[in-house]
């Protein structure tokens, strides 16, 4: 058991730069967007910090995650010692690297909370808890970019947690593109008709379900070549295939907000609009 004692000034508000500060991490060699766009619907009193995972020769393998998924807490502890109030952890694939179980990764977040008192909060849970806060059952997945096992191992995850998956597919299974290699070399930056066009997709391939599922951290270019994430189109893909949908991103700002008691200040789709009603 790790014995560690959160720095008795971060109890005190008036020593903390932000009421909410949140610290964010991400698979090693990428530069994530998650810390951008959380304050982009945060209101001002909310703070945003990164720290990446150093992993050398990282090249995202399931087995990669699996073996350095103890720099989760070495994250937690330094975002700890600098007065973060709650974490978040971008990288689905995390959760089920390894065959990890939901009950497995529930305890594991559990003893970093207690431990660190800081709460640790991953994508890849999040998606598990959110379907289960709008009671969903039935489901199916856009694994977008994902890797073959990828795909295959969050649809395990979801599946174990007791949603009934009903279709799992990613851009080649979807028609997006012919090869995975095609989609590879996307640098996970597709076009940014994609969103709407894989949704519909998958609603005419699964249209009697609770909800829709989209893992991971794809980005779709705006017409002025910025990129954008599920958590900016959410509103109007929910619009196209009347269910709510429930990403990766949306799903972590959103239990991230639920921990600090506070609520996005933009329009978002359902779930995160559950916590401003």
């Amino acid at each position: 058991m790790v014995e560690y004692t959160k720095p008795e000034r971060w109890h005190d508000p008036k020593n903390t730069l932000f009421p909410y500060q949140v610290g964010f991490t991400g698979p090693p060699h990428d530069f994530d967007a998650a810390p951008s766009d959380f304050l982009r619907i945060s209101a001002d009193n909310v703070g945003a910090h990164g720290r990446m995972l150093h992993v050398p020769q990282y090249a995202h393998q399931l087995g990669q995650r699996d073996k350095n998924f103890h720099l989760l807490e070495e994250f937690v502890e330094c975002m700890a010692n600098n007065g973060a109030h709650v974490c978040g952890q971008v990288g689905t694939n995390w959760v089920h690297a390894g065959g990890k179980t939901p009950k497995q990764i529930k305890e594991f977040l559990d003893r970093v909370a207690d431990t660190y008192e800081t709460p640790l909060h991953m994508a890849g849970y999040c998606l598990v808890e959110a379907l289960r806060e709008i009671g969903a059952e039935t489901i199916a997945l856009n694994s977008v970019y994902y890797w073959p096992d990828w795909r295959d191992g969050i649809s395990r995850f979801l599946r174990d947690a007791g949603f009934n998956l009903v279709y799992a597919g990613n851009f080649v299974d979807l028609g997006m593109y012919e090869t995975q290699e095609q989609v590879n070399d996307q640098t996970w930056i597709f076009p940014g008709d994609m969103a709407a066009q894989s949704m519909q997709r998958l609603a005419e391939l699964a249209p009697n379900v609770d909800a829709y599922v989209v893992n991971g951290m794809p980005n779709f270019r705006r017409a002025d070549g910025v990129p954008q994430r599920m958590v900016s189109r959410e509103v109007e893909l929910e619009a196209l295939v009347g269910k709510p949908i429930i990403s990766s991103d949306s799903a972590l700002y959103w239990r991230i907000f639920k921990t600090l008691g506070t609520a996005p200040v933009t329009q978002q789709g359902y779930l995160l609009s559950q916590l401003s009603s």
